[in-house]
């Protein structure tokens, strides 16, 4: 069994995940099911020797003083994986996520169309979040690309791994890699200050010393994007206040209300018109008022702003799931699943 021939099934059924397990045969996630592959059960050699097929000393002898270790793998006429490998009773276990070779352009992604205008930004900071596998990095992805097909401009990405490989059309883009190329996300960050860039792309503020590196990268005239693990707008700002201790909140706030520009919340539903993923998108804009709430402690009352500015392109996770169901591209039961307010939402989805 090669792993080889492991992928290029996944690739063939279009999977968007494979899993290689000791004791299971390769699973593949397909549609969001987990489906298992036509292969022969997995052993602990077969799986340690997928492993080494894909990483080099360097990597192996991190996996082997931490037990876990990310990092991306291509193989050509296929595409891009982001791997985690990670021990699961007391063998290797291997998650990998493909990832498309070629960004998907923004208009294809089945987006809110303020997206795109959110790429015309200056400066500030923009955020994309959402559960793992809800779509953040390839809208992220795509919002890069559009910029490096509109600009002359200095791009920098920070992640963990690289996963969308860019080519530099009219703006010159550098990738860092957490492990390879930087240390540790604030490292990189604090570093790329210094390196002349106008866009910054941090793969995840995930802790405070990001979070405030970040931030002030913004507030200095910088266009920076990142995503974080919240699933609405409002969560997402009280997530960045608690990072800080209970004496600087007051002024995160303030710097928060200055430099956020937009929070954008994924959540990916199975498509019922046909084969693939859509996602539903909360959009919240950072107009006058929202700064307000924000400096002030309000965030309670940011799903109300979302729902009465809807003529500026904002609108509630509701009302985006709301539409794909009227639109006719998810099930009924998909979105009450995933609705914030499953009872009002079914109220409206019977009116």
């Amino acid at each position: 069994m090669k792993l080889g021939d492991i992928l290029r099934s996944a690739f063939e059924h279009k999977a968007s995940d494979i899993h290689l397990i000791s004791g299971h045969p390769p699973m593949m996630r397909v549609n969001t099911v987990m489906t298992p592959m036509d292969y022969p059960l997995l052993t602990p050699p077969s799986v340690k020797a997928a492993l080494d097929e894909m990483t080099n000393p360097n990597q192996q002898k991190r996996f082997e003083e931490y037990q876990d270790l990310d990092f991306s793998y291509a193989v050509k006429d296929l595409g891009r994986y982001r791997v985690n490998a990670h021990m699961q009773r007391g063998t290797i276990g291997l998650a990998m996520r493909a990832i498309k070779v070629k960004v998907p352009p923004l208009e294809q992604l089945n987006l809110p169309e303020i997206i795109s205008r959110l790429t015309y930004l200056p400066r500030g900071l923009v955020l994309v979040t959402g559960d793992t596998g809800s779509g953040k990095s390839t809208t992220l992805a795509a919002m890069i690309q559009a910029m490096n097909d509109r600009y002359r401009k200095h791009i920098i990405t920070l992640e963990d791994p690289v996963e969308y490989a860019f080519s530099s059309n009219k703006c010159l883009i550098e990738q860092r890699e957490l492990g390879q190329d930087m240390p540790t996300f604030s490292s990189g960050l604090k570093h790329a200050l210094r390196q002349d860039p106008d866009i910054i792309l941090v793969g995840e503020m995930r802790d405070l010393e990001t979070t405030a590196l970040a931030i002030s990268a913004a507030e200095t005239g910088h266009l920076v994007l990142s995503t974080l693990h919240t699933v609405n707008a409002s969560q997402t700002v009280e997530r960045i206040v608690d990072m800080y201790p209970s004496g600087q909140q007051n002024q995160i706030r303030s710097m928060l209300g200055n430099t956020l520009q937009a929070v954008l919340s994924q959540t990916l539903f199975s498509r019922i018109d046909q084969p693939g993923m859509v996602p539903a998108v909360e959009v919240m804009l950072c107009t006058p008022a929202v700064r307000n709430i924000i400096r002030e402690a309000r965030t309670f009352e940011i799903p109300n702003v979302i729902d009465t500015n809807r003529q500026m392109g904002m609108v509630s996770l509701d009302n985006a799931i709301a539409e794909l169901y009227f639109n006719g591209l998810i099930s009924r039961e998909d979105a009450l699943a995933q609705a914030a307010y499953p009872e009002k939402l079914e109220r409206q989805l019977a009116a």
